[in-house]
């Protein structure tokens, strides 16, 4: 999970369901609730069926070497993400498919009250330095929350342009689509403009 801060469940399914208030410079808007085309990682995408989700993307003036390595740093993810409260690894060795990781995150009212959510994710598909997609449940009291995250990187004039993709299934955010996709949206966003801001500062400090 990403995201709830999710994702895929971001979940990742957590880093969804974050909550940041305001769209970070350069980030995309959503892509609407069914985009024609879904973010892929070897062939596998987001859940088709889940009427919770969100796309965004952003540039990144950094090389994609030191992009991944943040987003794949999982124990580090605490240090640049004021949302996850602690991340560990299952696993040993190279984040890889099959990889599986622990992390924590605070949850808003969603439509349940304010939680924090442990979001176990595994990785599903994975392709070096071009693309992840995990999956896993994010569990807070009074909330389950299982969710599909998928992102993308791509070289680009000026960078590398990241855009990830998150759904999220479960009682109590289908009970109230518009507010669930709403935190979602925030998470995601969060994650992106946290990603931009770490990532461009560790390339100027490596090119002083």
């Amino acid at each position: 999970m990403s995201g709830i801060r999710a994702a895929s469940f971001t979940v990742p399914l957590v880093v969804g369901l974050l909550g940041a208030a305001e769209l970070p410079a350069g980030a995309a808007a959503s892509h609407g609730p069914r985009p024609d085309r879904s973010l892929t990682c070897r062939g596998a995408g987001v859940d088709p069926e889940a009427r919770v989700r969100h796309r965004a993307e952003i540039l990144i003036n950094a090389p994609l070497r030191t992009v991944w390595k943040l987003q794949t740093d999982v124990e580090g993810w605490p240090s640049w993400q004021d949302p996850v409260t602690a991340a560990e690894r299952l696993d040993h060795g190279p984040f890889r498919q099959g990889s599986a990781f622990r992390w924590t995150t605070p949850v808003p009212p969603n439509p349940t009250p304010a939680t924090s959510l442990e979001i176990t994710s595994t990785v599903e598909q994975l392709r070096h330095h071009s693309c992840i997609r995990w999956t896993g449940p994010a569990i807070g009291e009074g909330l389950h929350i299982d969710g599909v995250h998928v992102w993308n990187f791509t070289k680009a004039p000026g960078g590398v342009r990241v855009s990830t993709e998150e759904t999220h299934t479960g009682p109590q955010v289908d009970a109230d689509v518009p507010a669930a996709t709403a935190i979602l949206r925030q998470g995601l966003e969060a994650w992106l403009s946290d990603l931009k801001a770490t990532a461009e500062a560790r390339a100027h400090r490596q090119s002083d």
